[in-house]
């Protein structure tokens, strides 16, 4: 089993946690991660973008001017693409993106991202995270203590308003929990902080 390291809240070592292997210490596989990824980006999709063709635009029921004679190019309605107020071409129409995707590959390509943060070393277990004070500019302190300064995803094992509030401030931290987590935001972080108990509940739902 992999075994990561316990931080507490000034940064410092203060004992181990081995991990699951059927969830963090699995093999890369990037067409799946890619595959889920893609399907994510394209639910999150409206898919409401609509423009009018050349058939849906009013007017333009009559030939400008006569076929031959006049030395101009031959047209035959003032709603064609290339005049003003004319139609678009291929114009876009309201449609569904969203893309179905395996359950068994969602679990597979979670697993490949949790463990690639180890792999990488950017995930990070915190044994407790309390406040006394709830201030932004204590969360910021424990975030430079821990090394995470930069794109953080930090998963709560549940609610905790306390916690929520002094982190809804700060650039580049995103909270989530345990039943909210997904693969695009762990691969985009840089680094995967993590509470001791909600490790327990991830392997509970992904063992």
């Amino acid at each position: 089993m992999p075994k990561i390291a316990l931080t507490n809240m000034q940064g410092a070592n203060v004992g181990e946690i081995e991990l699951s292997d059927g969830i963090f210490a699995v093999p890369m596989n990037e067409p799946v991660v890619h595959q889920v990824i893609v399907a994510q980006l394209a639910n999150k999709r409206q898919g409401t973008q609509s423009a009018l063709g050349r058939t849906e635009v009013s007017g333009g029921g009559r030939k400008p001017w006569r076929q031959k004679g006049t030395g101009r190019a031959r047209q035959g309605s003032t709603r064609a693409p290339q005049w003003t107020h004319g139609g678009v071409v291929f114009a876009p129409k309201p449609r569904d993106y969203s893309k179905s995707v395996p359950r068994k590959v969602k679990r597979l390509a979670m697993k490949c991202a949790l463990s690639s943060k180890v792999a990488d070393g950017d995930m990070i277990v915190l044994d407790a995270l309390t406040f006394e004070t709830p201030k932004t500019r204590e969360m910021a302190k424990v975030l430079t203590a821990i090394g995470a300064t930069k794109k953080t995803l930090l998963v709560l094992p549940g609610k905790d308003e306390t916690i929520y509030r002094v982190s809804n401030n700060i650039p580049g931290l995103e909270v989530a929990f345990v039943n909210t987590i997904n693969v695009l935001d762990i691969m985009k972080c840089d680094k995967f902080v993590v509470l001791k108990d909600a490790v327990a509940q991830i392997e509970e739902v992904y063992a």
